[in-house]
């Protein structure tokens, strides 16, 4: 089984993710939408065809461009969402991201669960 890899917009929000996982997991920042090379780069270089992929971006409007143009390249992704009314990954508390990264089977530290 591959191991999974988690997509996001950028290294704040890689930063606020890795505080509340467990086991370290691959994760990729898009830093904004990609350029098709860019796309099949990143598709090639982490065998995301291949691999258990999920799609973690912010709630704005860059956010979903890149969730449309991500679930385009990637149809198997799955997708986690924060709540709306944070806006942002990195603005999430660590709680509310933990249970959203728990509700799609990541190891979360159970401190971020009280």
């Amino acid at each position: 089984m591959e191991e999974r890899v988690l997509i996001v917009e950028g290294i704040t929000d890689k930063k606020q993710i890795n505080k509340v996982l467990k086991k370290p997991v691959d994760i990729i920042c898009t830093h904004g939408t990609l350029g098709i090379e860019r796309m099949e780069e990143l598709i090639l270089d982490y065998n995301l065809d291949h691999r258990p992929v999920f799609i973690l971006v912010d709630e704005d409007d860059s956010g979903n461009k890149l969730r449309k143009q991500l679930t385009a390249e990637l149809p198997h992704a799955e997708h986690i969402y924060i709540d709306k009314t944070f806006r942002e990954v990195a603005a999430t508390p660590e709680p509310e991201l933990a249970r959203a990264l728990l509700s799609h089977h990541f190891e979360v530290k159970p401190i971020y669960l009280i």
